[in-house]
């Protein structure tokens, strides 16, 4: 039995845009041992149209994709059809705000373009593992923002009413509760969703307890 064939065979799905790009990576993936690429996508949309995918697969996603959903996004609507799906970004941002993203809406691992294809490959045999790989320069940006503690990005008013979310109370309760209108009530909760990076009231909540926000 070859090297090839002494185990399991891991196949990757590729998210990326450029062809260029998509092309080389699907090159280097399938003369990797122990993986193959199967499929290459250039847009969430149509990724998302053919999944389910293979269970067993590790999704390699790019994050800005041109017109229609980023790869965040697409990330997020494949965890919600595929809990236990493995997802890797491979992009360009280096931010804080882009990683942050990514690992909440379920990023297990986060690499920075210009990874030398070695690099790349045990990236990936970690992802396989079960690990987290991530490009030197996003570990250190990680392990800094956690030894700073999170930052609370809301204002007075917008801990106030997620406080009173966690409490349990009513958008209407809310609203009696601090003399504004449902409509400031929406608006504000508006602002939290997006300053928090969630969609849904429960995650905000979840939220607000796992960062202490409130």
């Amino acid at each position: 039995m070859s090297q090839h064939q002494s185990r399991e065979v891991v196949p990757l799905i590729v998210l990326e845009d450029d062809p260029r790009i998509r092309d080389l990576l699907q090159e280097v993936l399938n003369e990797a041992a122990g993986f193959n690429c199967p499929a290459t996508y250039a847009n969430g949309e149509d990724l998302l149209k053919d999944l389910p995918i293979r269970k067993d697969a590790i999704y390699l996603m790019d994050i800005d994709l041109g017109p229609g959903i980023d790869g965040i996004e697409t990330l997020r609507r494949v965890r919600e059809l595929e809990p236990q799906a493995r997802v890797v970004m491979l992009t360009v941002h280096e931010d804080s705000d882009s990683v942050f993203r990514a690992l909440c809406a379920g990023a297990i691992g986060y690499l920075i373009k210009g990874i030398a294809p070695a690099r790349l490959i045990a990236a990936l045999e970690e992802a396989a593992a079960g690990g987290a790989p991530m490009s030197p320069s996003i570990a250190r940006r990680v392990v800094s923002t956690f030894h700073l503690g999170p930052k609370n990005p809301l204002t007075t008013r917008e801990r106030e009413i997620l406080r009173l979310l966690c409490a349990g109370e009513s958008y209407r309760m809310v609203a009696e509760h601090l003399f504004i209108s449902g409509h400031t009530v929406r608006s504000h909760i508006k602002n939290i969703y997006q300053k928090l990076h969630v969609h849904s009231r429960a995650e905000a909540v979840v939220k607000a307890i796992r960062d202490r926000l409130v």
